[in-house]
């Protein structure tokens, strides 16, 4: 049993860094050199990526945040597998049951990651894309019915920020119409709240009437234009 937690253990560490992984920061630090949490909304996320790079970096950094999150839950199926094979699970284990909670739990660390990376003094992007991800590992009609929330919502308002919202409140409720897994649910329930909570600023903005729409861009400078003329 000590074996088989500590793997469990291993698997979510890996999940928390798998998600930690800076990608919109470390792009965007190659191609402008600038610290992308000193510019618009301060995310390392796709949407800041977007509004100062453009859509190719936008959608690049997208892609790559989901990807982490699909790998993520990935690896939990894989170790399981494998430990099945190898009668590494305990007798006393529910496989079936331990693997759902398990599935819940990485995605948690992957959404954690990716949010409070330890590779930026735990600062980052607002999990949207990483979620995206985890939920397209979980079930795929939940992420896709949520994905279709999103761009429903992005459509109307031209709002990413509002979108995300949304889509965030839509999780649940597509978790509970498609008879996911309790553990499913609160993940849906819990990674929801959490990324409304993450878009706080951006709430506040959507009361002011302030909050950039999609296409807006913003201005920035890159290390060597900023620096003074020799």
């Amino acid at each position: 049993m000590t074996i088989w937690l500590s793997l469990c253990g291993a698997i979510l560490l890996v999940a928390y860094l798998l998600g930690s992984v800076p990608t919109g920061y470390t792009l965007v630090k190659l191609l402008k050199g600038i610290d992308i949490r000193e510019i618009g909304s301060g995310s390392t996320g796709a949407t800041n990526v977007l509004r100062t790079l453009g859509k190719g970096p936008g959608a690049f950094v997208l892609c790559i945040d989901s990807l982490k999150g699909i790998l993520a839950i990935f690896l939990v199926y894989w170790v399981f597998n494998f430990a099945q094979s190898q009668n590494l699970i305990p007798p006393t284990v529910n496989a079936e049951v331990w693997q759902s909670w398990m599935v819940t739990l990485v995605g948690f660390a992957a959404v954690l990651g990716h949010s409070k990376s330890i590779f930026l003094g735990f600062t980052g992007g607002k999990s949207v894309a990483t979620s995206l991800g985890i939920l397209l590992a979980m079930n795929w009609q939940v992420a896709l019915a949520t994905a279709g929330v999103f761009a429903i919502v992005v459509a109307i308002s031209r709002i990413v920020s509002l979108s995300s919202i949304f889509g965030a409140i839509a999780v649940s409720i597509f978790m509970v119409i498609l008879h996911q897994p309790l553990p499913y649910i609160l993940f849906g329930v819990a990674a929801g709240l959490y990324v409304i909570l993450r878009h706080r600023s951006n709430i506040e903005r959507l009361i002011a009437g302030t909050e950039p729409k999609l296409g807006q861009k913003v201005q920035v400078e890159t290390e060597e234009s900023a620096s003074p003329a020799s």
